[in-house]
């Protein structure tokens, strides 16, 4: 057996911005060349705006000189926040793309679950789609029977098996890939934050699945999650991008805690202010920028430790650069462990079309609401339904105190994100019967 399933050495991808395909020599790349991209400069000529060569081809490095290995059987998570390049990267790995610079070396068959319905034919069934997944492969027909009632039972679409994926759900189109793709005995299985698709219990069936194929069968396993409890419980070891480049590689929940804590913001404890003055790529873009983040106590005081017996307030101070109607501020709570406690939005309260200026959102959480604790506050931005300007990531965080085991007489330790007040109702269930008519 080789040393390594998969060597990755100097690794860079480099995209052009504007251009179709990064640049490669493609017939679309060429007829751009030829007709596109003259008509372009003459129409920034008559705006009075002549777009120069390194306009026109402004760079953007996907990935650069990324360098790791992984052994035959390992679990390695890949995390980062959105555009840290990690689908780019297990995009080369599976040969969708080819890289600008470096060197791969891959030991093995290698089966990916990118996004929904990679390598289905729309017009094939989910029949005819397995075995022709499971040719792709390089497996046999007999191979491929033997395996055909297991990916059947798991992905849980034997009803339309015989029905053309394109009238699949997104839903189903998950199923039936990730069946395929971890019954098929890849050597090495790729598997993006695409499950997120999928519902609950059946995200639960995958990650369990591929527990089984890395520990029991011994496969290797690249797996990219914004979910870090799974990424902690799946995978032994992480490696963490940032702008396209390795931060750090080590043990998985060593790199999950230092990804948490380090992608936030600095908070002054005594203040509870968080501030970007300038313009970051990972706080700004070229419609909006984030400005600051407040925690205010139930009298609008900043503060760094919050009482979960009051309520609190989360301002979010942002620039818009330019005229943006649907704009919306996302705002998720985090637990030590990178699972999302709540998330909500200001959807309802903004103007529908926002003029350039400086504006303030502020969500306030009621008392009784969090347990005792460490928190992150992660904040996005977006047009829903039309792209996002920044991604939802962890910003700051905060400490809660106070005494959320209501009602006890001794101070306790209750589990959990959450510790509301909910209301309770104690009745004598046989007084009730005797008094029913």
């Amino acid at each position: 057996m080789s040393e390594h399933a998969v060597k990755i050495e100097n690794l860079s991808k480099r995209y052009f911005i504007g251009e179709g395909n990064g640049g490669e020599d493609s017939l679309a790349t060429i007829l751009a060349g030829m007709f596109i991209a003259p008509v372009k400069k003459a129409f920034s000529l008559v705006r009075g705006r002549a777009t120069g060569a390194a306009q026109l081809h402004k760079e953007m490095w996907a990935l650069r000189d990324v360098s790791f290995s992984v052994a035959p059987g390992e679990v390695v998570g890949i995390i980062g926040h959105n555009g840290a390049g990690k689908s780019t990267l297990l995009k080369v790995l599976s040969r969708i793309t080819e890289p600008t610079e470096g060197r791969i070396e891959l030991n093995g068959r290698i089966a990916s679950l990118l996004e929904v319905g990679t390598g289905f034919h729309p017009e094939l069934t989910g029949r005819e789609n397995i075995y022709m997944n499971g040719a792709i492969l390089g497996m046999s027909r007999a191979e491929i029977n033997d395996k055909f009632d297991e990916i059947v039972t798991f992905s849980e679409v034997g009803e339309f098996l015989d029905t053309p994926v394109k009238h699949y759900s997104s839903g189903m189109y998950v199923r039936l890939a990730f069946a395929v793709a971890a019954h098929l005995e890849p050597e090495i299985l790729i598997v993006d934050e695409v499950l997120a698709v999928g519902d609950l219990a059946f995200q639960q069936k995958c990650l369990g699945k591929m527990q089984d194929v890395a520990s029991g069968q011994g496969r290797t396993v690249l797996f990219v999650s914004h979910n870090m409890a799974a990424v902690k419980s799946l995978c032994s070891r992480a490696v963490l991008l940032d702008h396209g480049q390795v931060v750090v590689d080590g043990e998985a929940d060593a790199v999950v805690t230092q990804y948490i804590q380090g992608s936030q913001g600095m908070l002054d404890e005594a203040t509870g202010v968080c501030q970007w003055l300038g313009d970051e790529p990972a706080t700004s873009c070229d419609e909006l920028a984030l400005r600051s983040i407040k925690l205010l106590d139930d009298r609008g005081n900043p503060k760094g430790t919050l009482d979960v017996e009051r309520p609190f307030s989360i301002e979010v101070e942002y620039e818009v650069k330019q005229t943006l109607s649907g704009l919306r501020i996302l705002l998720q709570l985090l637990t030590p462990e990178g699972l999302v406690a709540l998330a909500t939005t200001d959807h309802d309260s903004h103007a529908p079309k926002l003029e350039p200026g400086r504006y303030r959102s502020t969500c306030t959480l009621p008392a009784q609401l969090l347990n005792t604790g460490l928190y992150s506050v992660s904040v996005g931005a977006g047009i829903p339904g039309v792209r996002q300007l920044l991604p939802i990531r962890p910003r700051i965080r905060f400490t809660t105190t106070g005494s959320p085991a209501r009602g006890s007489y001794f101070p306790e330790n209750w589990p959990g994100a959450l510790c509301p007040a909910l209301e309770w109702r104690v009745e004598n269930a046989e007084r009730i019967a005797t008094e029913t008519p």
